[in-house]
């Protein structure tokens, strides 16, 4: 779960420090999430709010194991969601579950 957690964080520390013109495509998050879709067969597969000034916003990572793509999206409060990266080779990780065993 640790791990999980601090890969996440990256993840999210990196997009938030996202050069603009990467975020220049924006549309009405409708629209988008019907495209991801209908389109890559992508779904929600994690997200979190960003927190920041003036407003905050929702990272979103979605991503279909069928086509492998993967799409990362801001969100923001009046409706436009913002495509910051997307690529193919999606994958996800699995945490490991041990055995516990049986006590003694």
């Amino acid at each position: 779960m640790f791990k999980r957690l601090v890969s996440v964080s990256l993840i999210f520390g990196m997009l938030a420090t996202a050069p603009p013109a990467v975020a220049s495509a924006c549309t009405p998050r409708d629209d988008l999430i019907e495209r991801l879709q209908s389109s890559y067969a992508e779904r929600l597969t994690a997200g979190g709010l960003q927190a920041s000034r003036p407003v905050s916003t929702v990272i979103e990572f979605w991503g279909s194991d069928t086509t492998g793509t993967f799409t990362v999206l801001v969100s923001h409060p009046n409706g436009l969601s913002c495509v910051v990266a997307s690529g193919t080779g999606f994958f996800q990780v699995m945490e490991e579950v041990k055995d516990p065993g049986t006590p003694s």
